[in-house]
């Protein structure tokens, strides 16, 4: 990464922002429903990959914060510019859902009102220790993940700005060695790996790593090929491992599971950042629908479940098909008003804390 007044914007990132989006979105709408349809039971079974969506945000979310932490990293606002610019982005919508969730969606739909005893670990980012050791806790079950990377958010910036690059990369060996170990510890405690931020850094590490590789001009074109492979290489146990496993809650699968899927969607970003800008790929990826999709996707991601969940029980057709269109049709409207009406307010602020 040669060193600018400005730095490099990949339009095709938008692209795998929006895929890692509606892959989570695919998972969901079929998660809790069940017919005898052939059809459907196949589009469900093919929707659990889905769930991998949020490692691909992950390892995207460790490369895009890493990649802005080193550019500014002589900035003598350093901390301050990083921290007021995640907050604008993050908060205004992640506390208004709150209060859509716990106080006007229970008069909508069938949802439990709950005391602020229950709601706490939410509104301090702590859910996702809640949902692995079983505090009382209620709330918007999808936003474990926005936990974990607000975790990631905290900590790795003075990683960053106290580090130099060598020690970086044996930090994120660290944490690699360190996840790996809460899986087993945990899984042996019959505790899930799933939500706990200890247990899924090592995808965000591995975005890290990505971050150095660009530093290092390890991300052109010539090394494309080399990518490529790595992600067809990497994709084939994940496959296995989804075909023979899934389901089972195999505990030597829930401890390794993860760094294959670290690697698989690391492969993955590498190769589309490498890749030359007159690839198919990259022009799918920066298609008007992708690149709209990638800039709502927060939005996406928020509103999705409780939009699903109205359309599903509320106003189910009676054809699963009909109200999968419908119910992603409105969770775009209601991402996109969210986002021009609301989110933007606080998005053209962060311009007056630029490094």
């Amino acid at each position: 990464m040669i060193k600018e007044n400005k730095l490099h914007y990949y339009k095709e990132l938008d692209g795998i922002r929006a895929i890692a989006a509606l892959m989570v979105m695919f998972y969901h709408f079929f998660q809790h429903l069940s017919s005898d349809n052939f059809l459907f039971n196949v589009f469900k079974k093919i929707s659990l990959v889905g769930q991998t969506g949020v490692s691909l945000f992950f390892v995207l979310s460790g490369f895009l914060i890493t990649r802005i932490l080193l550019f500014n990293k002589t900035s003598d606002k350093f901390f301050s510019t990083f921290y007021i610019r995640r907050a604008l982005r993050i908060f205004p919508l992640y506390y208004l859902f709150l209060i859509l969730f716990y106080y006007v969606a229970p008069l909508i739909v069938d949802l439990p009102k709950s005391s602020l005893n229950t709601q706490f670990y939410y509104w301090i980012y702590l859910q996702n220790f809640a949902n692995t050791f079983n505090w009382e806790s209620y709330g918007p079950p999808h936003f474990w993940s926005l936990a974990v990377e607000e975790h990631f958010y905290l900590f790795w910036p003075l990683i960053i700005y106290y580090f130099d690059n060598k020690k970086v990369v044996l930090t994120i060996l660290l944490l690699l060695v360190i996840a790996l170990l809460t899986r087993f510890y945990l899984n042996s405690q019959s505790i899930e790996v799933f939500y706990f931020t200890f247990s899924r850094i090592d995808e965000l590490v591995f975005g890290a790593l990505l971050a150095l590789m660009e530093q290092k001009n390890l991300l052109l074109s010539k090394y494309a090929k080399r990518y490529f492979i790595l992600f067809i290489i990497s994709s084939i146990p994940a496959i296995l491992l989804w075909i023979l496993f899934n389901g089972t809650s195999n505990s030597v699968v829930q401890v390794i599971k993860f760094p294959f899927l670290a690697i698989n969607y690391f492969a993955l970003v590498a190769f589309v950042i490498s890749i030359s800008k007159q690839n198919i790929i990259t022009k799918i990826l920066t298609t008007r629908f992708f690149s709209y999709t990638g800039k709502i996707s927060y939005g996406l991601y928020v509103y999705h479940p409780l939009c699903f969940l109205i359309l599903t029980f509320k106003f189910h057709t009676g054809n699963y098909f009909i109200t999968f269109l419908m119910a992603f049709i409105v969770t775009y409207l209601i991402a996109s008003i969210s986002y021009y009406g609301f989110e933007s307010k606080f998005l053209k602020l962060k311009s007056r804390f630029s490094s």
